[in-house]
């Protein structure tokens, strides 16, 4: 008996092992929007978001991200408050937003998860970060209602399902303003996405869903897709954790054939380009794993007779 819990053990550990490293392979296949780290220290993220600003905005007045960075560190609960925020700044500063998008960032949640007031926020920072924050705090209450429990009712279910889904989607574009809105509940909804696995079950996949069904449709109709991409496959990975655990290994195992077959192409169209005395910018990816899902179920193929598994964008002048 203790050699069966034994062996019962290791192989739970083996899995375990297993897919940290796919869970690795993962982020090092997505480099569209700049991960971070688990665990950071506020001032190291702090300094990550300042140093993303500067990039694409040197000479920017970055006191109104930095006022914005020191208010309300301490949620009603007493707990650390600004890690989250931070991190949503991060990914609106990858996205190359102005400043007072940033600090509403840093600031989004703080009308209902601290003592800070509506009125505070307009004298400290500026009546458009206000209206940004407060139409953030309004769409926090709109939710996808679960039915996934009513198997008796699975066809008409789906159907109501997508046409509450479709109905949110219309009231989130309509209720948020100013498109900043929309950008700043999608770099929430990305993070929280990212931290997922610290939820309950329950949770992982009411959340999951709802991210597969209302943001990752709005980031494609913006035209974000390196949200969208990410969205998409953390959906996955909480809702069809099987069949993407099993992709990521297939995928994995052809990983330096696949790298090179791109870098061969990616080669083989810039010859071609330049000879043609076309500047242009040209960059290779494998196709992301919700996507060849996608067409594996929709098509009723393996991943052997899913052929597109690559693109070159060209980026001209």
């Amino acid at each position: 008996m203790k050699w069966v819990r034994h062996m019962a053990d290791y192989s739970q550990k083996e899995k375990e092992l297993e897919r940290e490293h796919l869970e690795k392979l993962v982020k090092e296949e997505d480099r569209s929007i700049k991960p971070m780290k688990e665990f950071e220290s506020p001032e190291d993220l702090y300094h990550e978001l300042i140093a993303s600003v500067r990039k694409y905005h040197p000479s920017a007045d970055i006191s109104l991200i930095e006022k914005a960075y020191h208010e309300g560190q301490t949620r009603k609960s007493g707990e650390p408050y600004i890690v989250h925020p931070l991190c949503v700044a991060i990914i609106l500063a990858e996205l190359e937003l102005d400043k007072e998008t940033i600090a509403a960032g840093l600031l989004h949640d703080v009308l209902e998860d601290t003592v800070m007031t509506a009125d505070e926020i307009k004298e400290e920072f500026s009546e458009e970060v206000l209206l940004l924050v407060d139409g953030v705090t309004k769409l926090r209450h709109l939710h996808l209602a679960d039915n996934s429990h009513n198997h008796d009712q699975k066809d008409r279910s789906a159907e109501r399902l997508e046409m509450q889904a479709e109905n949110l989607r219309k009231m989130f574009l309509a209720m948020a303003k100013d498109i900043r809105v929309i950008l700043i509940k999608l770099a929430d909804r990305l993070h929280n996405m990212r931290t997922l696995k610290y939820q309950s079950k329950e949770a992982q996949i009411r959340i999951a869903r709802e991210t597969q069904e209302i943001y990752c449709p709005i980031a494609q109709r913006l035209g974000i897709s390196k949200i969208k991409i990410e969205l998409d496959d953390l959906s996955l990975k909480y809702l069809e954790p099987e069949a993407y655990y099993d992709l990521v290994r297939q995928i994995d195992q052809r990983k330096s054939v696949r790298d090179d077959y791109v870098q061969s192409l990616v080669e083989e169209v810039r010859a071609h380009i330049k000879a043609a005395g076309i500047v242009a910018e040209i960059e290779g990816r494998a196709k992301h794993f919700f996507s060849i899902y996608k067409k594996m179920v929709n098509q009723d193929k393996t991943l052997d007779q899913i052929y597109d598994l690559f693109a070159i964008r060209i980026i001209v002048d």
